[in-house]
């Protein structure tokens, strides 16, 4: 039984951090429950920054996981706008940036997140240069997107990620002229591959979007500390009036790395090291969200899933953990995107390299299909494309691990149901 004298330290006030409270109030915790964010902003949910609320469909306050009078109302003490810059494991204490405060903690939960990777060229401290990852990222964007549509201006958009896609749909909806410029030669190519890659380059061109593949970045051309434009390695030049470095996200580990912390390595995308129970390798501190790798059963490797479900899982995961509790971290990765009129979602978990065959039931020219990723007949990842309800059988089939037959597989009229075994 957890001592009601004891106090639980929340370092990152996103999705997992907000969750993760609430998990231990709705368990039963009646200790002090301390959630520290670096925003001053409510703890909210990320998926809107690129999707309703950037294209003005939403409303600011629907981003925000609770109300703001649910915190005091469920004695959660919320520290807004505070930094801790320091974990002392032997004291167990963490301490804040701003005063040096002494905090301390009988378990404490790391849910740093993860922040944009940015360019490292020339003219990258020009004030048309934006990001997306925060709440301010969003309404600056926004406000750019409707000038540059006013305006017909133009934006470059350095990377064919999912952010890097949403904005440039988001932007071409503002009526903005994009131009999206990645070193691959497909978008979406470490995560889909080439064959699904270029249907989503193909929706993007119908709607007046101009790529250039296989080149990057290497200087951003301004004036009176405004954009003009943007070079890339090949000797082009882009007309610029605002450019999105959209190349990714790195975790944040510097309070973990400086905590001393075991980290995982580069190749199973870096983050903090947890176990099954989102455990690190001091058993008072455990790590949850986009800055944690956590080793996957049914996969056999470590990952980090930078992607809204595994906050709003793993922050209560971690909760029920920090309790003593009998957890085994094994969700399914799974994330979804909105861009024009094409809706979809991923489960699993298929790098290249690590695929055979990709399977297609149903019509990928009318973008209403579902793909699956295939090695020797088992499916490791399933995407459905303006298909609906069918996540569910999709993740059952990939955890099944079931030898399906690609015709079956390939063939709407069999049930997705009856191919697990």
């Amino acid at each position: 039984m957890v001592d009601a004298d004891q106090t639980f330290v929340i370092v990152g006030g996103g999705l997992a951090g907000a969750k993760a409270a609430e998990t231990l109030r709705t368990e039963g915790f009646t200790g002090r429950v301390i959630l520290i964010c670096d925003e001053r902003d409510h703890p909210y949910e990320r998926p809107p920054l690129s999707k309703g609320y950037l294209l003005g469909k939403e409303e600011r306050d629907s981003v925000f996981v609770h109300e703001p009078a649910w915190y005091a109302q469920n004695d959660i003490e919320l520290h807004l706008g505070q930094t801790v810059d320091a974990v002392d494991r032997a004291a167990k204490t963490v301490r804040f940036g701003e005063d040096g405060t002494l905090v301390h903690y009988d378990k404490l939960l790391i849910v740093t997140g993860a922040e944009p990777r940015r360019l490292d060229i020339p003219g990258t401290d020009l004030a048309g240069v934006h990001h997306l990852r925060r709440l301010a990222h969003a309404e600056r964007l926004k406000g750019v997107l409707t000038s540059l549509g006013r305006d017909n201006g133009h934006l470059v958009i350095a990377g064919a990620g999912w952010i890097g896609l949403e904005v440039a749909a988001a932007a071409r909806e503002y009526g903005a002229e994009v131009t999206v410029i990645a070193p691959k030669p497909t978008p979406l190519h470490g995560v889909l591959g080439p064959e699904l890659g270029n249907l989503f380059a193909e929706l993007h061109r119908e709607h007046g979007v101009r790529f250039h593949f296989g080149v990057r970045l290497t200087e951003i051309v301004g004036q009176d500390g405004m954009v003009l434009a943007a070079r890339t390695d090949d000797g082009e030049e882009y007309p610029a009036h605002g450019v999105l470095a959209a190349i990714g996200a790195a975790p944040r580990i510097s309070l973990a790395e400086g905590a001393g912390l075991a980290l995982a390595d580069r190749a199973h995308g870096g983050g903090i090291a947890v176990d099954g129970r989102l455990r690190t390798s001091d058993p008072d501190i455990y790590a949850a969200g986009d800055v944690a790798s956590f080793p996957h059963p049914l996969f056999g490797t470590r990952l980090r899933v930078d992607h809204w479900a595994n906050a709003l899982n793993g922050g209560p995961a971690a909760a029920r953990a920090m309790l003593g509790k009998d957890v085994t971290y094994d969700r399914m990765p799974y994330f979804f995107s909105d861009q024009y009129d094409l809706g979809m979602e991923y489960s699993g978990w298929a790098p290249p390299g690590s695929y055979d065959e990709v399977v297609i039931r149903g019509d990928a020219g009318k973008r209403e299909f579902i793909a699956f990723w295939t090695k020797e007949g088992k499916v490791l990842a399933g995407m459905n494309v303006n298909v609906w309800d069918v996540t569910e059988p999709i993740q059952q089939l990939i955890r099944s691990q079931a030898q399906v037959d690609s015709e079956a597989l390939a063939d709407p009229h069999v049930p997705l149901d009856s191919l697990v075994s």
